[in-house]
């Protein structure tokens, strides 16, 4: 039968799409039901079209700093909409991408919007979900509406941002991180609520390019999953930047008008304070897409709005799955296409290890850049870990002086018994391309005296996580 499928993926995004190109380097017959874009939030609205703003951000403020690097540079500016125009091109250009690779690996996509009517059957279609624009045309070749069979199904249906009531989003003044990726002209002043990932990297964007800004988080840090620190050192390089930060602070009501958003913020000590701004960035979470998928109906559980797995990713329905945001933290698209993989291959009978989720990186790309894998040193701590900690500064490496980034911090975790690598915390200039190399080292096992006697280049950032290790054991060569 032309509609039956050994897999029926549902959500194009980077855990469904590469569970499917994975399915069907098994020999299995796959599609994968999109209703909006291939590639999905992470290409389209989120990990890549921010790191392209970033970009634009990173190179302007670097002419402001010419003179710093013997160069003379003119007057220069910029024009919102160009910076924004290439930041679509690019999310054009992966969701594309993975429309050649659908191609490429013969797998069928079908467009619209996917009911799990019963185990081994979806009912597609027309999306009930508007879509965001600009958006990208549907590929050529895609199936019509209509009802699909397969032995297996995975959900891949993401997530969306959480809404807080009393301060939806509209669009105009208070946005989500669809509206601030795509301003129409470049505010003057905004507020950022929520300090993870999704609100630093917007407020890193915007202060870069000339915006006041205030962040507001209820935590006692900024990014609270990192080691505080870590959280401690970007706070200050942020604060130094010009971005004012409350933290044990609560918007408690937003004043919504045309001129603008007034914050009524509840501070710590009892006090409030009101701020006035352009607009509002409501970045505190998402939430997962569980909604008209059929859960109810086929009797997939959910817990505190996640479809539950166990740890290969199946459901307590046989023959479902779920993988990446919507079966529950951390939200982050490598830990999905990690899953999908996964997942993909024990439905094939191989035999796979269960993920370990100590070992899936975290990166934050603001300025300075933050990122992090395992436990945090209060973590281990808590653990009852007896631990030593090494600390390596970007001011004794060579290579961040040439750049000009001698801000920073490499620290490492190991448990003072075994030599274990618990975890590993940095900050400063690319660290999220030097995360994992401490990644690798989590997962082959690597102990303290192998990172020691392991040779890294010189000169480069990466001898820092080397100094970091020797420090722990008060074997650092250059502090």
């Amino acid at each position: 039968m032309a509609n039956q499928y050994d897999v029926i993926v549902i959500g194009g995004g980077p855990g469904g799409y590469v569970a499917a190109i994975r399915g069907a380097q098994l020999g299995m017959k796959v599609a994968v039901v999109e209703r909006e874009h291939l590639a999905g939030i992470c290409s389209n609205w989120g990990c890549i079209p921010t790191k392209a703003l970033l970009r634009s951000a990173e190179i302007y403020s670097h002419m402001g700093h010419a003179k710093n690097f013997g160069l003379k540079a003119g007057e220069f500016t910029f024009e919102i909409s160009d910076v924004v125009k290439r930041s679509r091109q690019i999310a054009k250009q992966m969701n594309n991408g993975v429309g050649f690779l659908m191609k490429k690996n013969k797998i069928d996509v079908i467009w619209g919007e996917a009911q799990i009517t019963k185990p081994g059957e979806v009912k597609v279609g027309p999306s009930s979900k508007p879509v965001m624009e600009p958006s990208v045309p549907a590929p050529k070749g895609v199936l019509p509406h209509g009802t699909y069979t397969a032995k297996h199904i995975i959900i891949a249906t993401g997530a969306r941002p959480r809404v807080l009531p009393g301060i939806e989003p509209e669009g105009k003044n208070i946005w989500t991180y669809f509206e601030a990726l795509v301003p129409q002209e470049m505010p003057k002043s905004l507020v950022v609520m929520g300090s993870g990932a999704i609100g630093i990297e917007f407020a890193s964007f915007y202060a870069s390019m000339g915006a006041d800004v205030t962040v507001v988080e209820l935590m006692s840090q900024i990014m609270p999953v990192e080691d505080e620190e870590i959280s401690a050192h970007a706070r200050k390089r942020l604060e130094k930047r010009g971005i004012k930060i409350l933290t044990e602070a609560k918007v408690a009501k937003v004043e919504n008008s045309a001129s603008g958003v007034k914050a009524h913020v509840e501070l710590k000590d009892g006090q409030s304070q009101v701020i006035e701004a352009e607009k509002l960035i409501s970045a505190v979470g998402v939430m997962a897409n569980v909604e008209n998928i059929g859960l109810e109906k086929v009797g997939v559980k959910t817990e505190r709005g996640f479809i539950s797995i166990d740890g290969y990713c199946k459901t307590n329905v046989d023959g479902i799955y779920a993988i990446g945001d919507v079966a529950g933290a951390p939200m982050l698209a490598h830990k999905a296409e990690h899953e999908g993989v996964m997942c993909i291959e024990k439905i094939a009978g191989k035999d796979v290890h269960p993920m370990n989720k100590n070992q899936i990186p975290g990166c934050t790309y603001c300025e300075p850049q933050v990122a992090s894998v395992g436990l945090t040193e209060k973590a281990a701590k808590a653990a009852g870990r007896d631990i030593r900690v090494g600390r390596f500064p970007f001011m004794g490496n060579g290579k961040a002086i040439a750049l000009g980034e001698p801000e920073g911090l490499v620290k490492t975790i190991f448990d003072k018994k075994t030599g274990e690598l618990l975890g590993a915390h940095m900050v400063g200039a690319e660290v999220t391309e030097l995360i994992q190399g401490f990644v690798v080292a989590m997962n082959l096992e690597t102990t303290e005296e192998e990172l020691m006697h392991t040779i890294f280049p010189h000169p480069t950032l990466s001898e820092m996580m080397k100094e970091s290790v020797l420090d722990a054991y008060d074997q650092a060569l250059n502090i």
